[in-house]
């Protein structure tokens, strides 16, 4: 099992968007700083993920997340949470 997921900077509100097989895992790293692309926006919040059977399937959705329909399908879909 594959997990994409969105997590969203609490310092600058911007999302980051990532694919990985142990999402806990990932996401600690996230947390602890040891990820380059995220330590500098940390803390971060895990706002929404998806499960995939294969690899392939989570890169594929990873590469859709990151486009502007994707951006709007997570800005549509956590709506309620984003605006408390």
């Amino acid at each position: 099992m594959y997990f994409t997921y969105v997590l969203q900077s609490q310092l600058d509100k911007k999302f980051y968007t990532g694919f990985t097989k142990n999402l806990k895992l990932r996401f600690d790293d996230h947390c602890d700083g040891l990820v380059n692309s995220t330590s500098s926006r940390r803390p971060l919040k895990l706002i929404y993920y998806e499960a995939c059977l294969n690899q392939h399937d989570a890169t594929y959705r990873e590469k859709y997340l990151k486009t502007t329909y994707g951006k709007r399908f997570i800005r549509n879909r956590v709506k309620s949470y984003l605006t408390g």
